[in-house]
């Protein structure tokens, strides 16, 4: 499929995902309830024909315990029934970048802000380095393990005044047959560059793009914002 078609391909999957009846769109709640596992049954008994609930879990930012909570889903949200698109830049060939990826002997974390957490930190494994040269500028990129799949967090010129304030995200695409972790060549192809789901529900808490993966150029590629009717505003859904 030529790179153009393909492209156009990418955002309708992209406007199917995040229109889901558990799309981004959808989070209408997160709910932490702290060591003890919530009942997840009982709470979908109890909760409308279109609501989905999820369990989820992280890391005590604190103390580094476990910390369960649930997800509340709804296939009728305000923000999905105020979602218009995601507006997009053109495709640019010239934004499909190739880069070597270079593993690290044992598992590497690094701190990342995330957008609810106030400041603080948590740490996610960076198993190697992203490297390449654009515009004469040599880059070192951190990019994290998103379930096997290395995830790209960055930050450029374009971020508040034509992108999406916080930082966008890319899933970076290995094209050989190596496996996750493996050294070799890498595509950055900043055209899928995506708004992280933050950018449609302010119940996600998503990771800030550290220090080295800021760029001070304009990566005029990928998604830019979401679009919404009726000036809604996810944060005062």
């Amino acid at each position: 499929m030529p790179a153009p078609e393909d492209h156009a391909a990418w955002r309708a999957q992209r406007r199917a995902a995040v229109t889901a009846p558990t799309g981004n769109l959808a989070l209408v709640e997160t709910r932490w309830t702290g060591a003890e596992r919530p009942d997840i049954d009982a709470e979908q008994a109890d909760a409308a024909a279109s609501v989905t609930v999820t369990p989820i879990e992280r890391t005590d930012i604190s103390t580094g315990a476990a910390e369960y909570g649930l997800r509340v889903w709804d296939a009728d949200a305000p923000a999905i029934r105020a979602f218009e698109s995601i507006d997009t830049y053109d495709y640019d060939p010239a934004w499909v970048i190739e880069a070597q990826f270079s593993p690290v002997e044992a598992s590497r974390t690094v701190p990342f802000e995330h957008i609810r957490d106030n400041g603080g930190t948590r740490e996610l494994v960076v198993p190697g380095d992203i490297t390449f040269t654009l515009n004469g500028a040599e880059h070192r990129l951190a990019a994290f393990d998103d379930g096997g799949q290395l995830l790209l967090v960055f930050g450029d010129a374009t971020n508040g005044a034509e992108t999406y304030g916080s930082g966008r995200f890319l899933f970076v695409r290995r094209d050989d047959d190596s496996a996750f972790g493996a050294s070799g060549t890498v595509v950055l192809d900043f055209n899928r560059a995506f708004v992280p789901p933050c950018g449609f529900s302010a119940q996600y808490n998503c990771p800030l793009p550290p220090a080295q993966n800021r760029f001070s150029e304009a990566i005029r590629a990928g998604e830019k914002n979401v679009v919404f009717s009726g000036g809604f505003d996810i944060y005062s859904a």
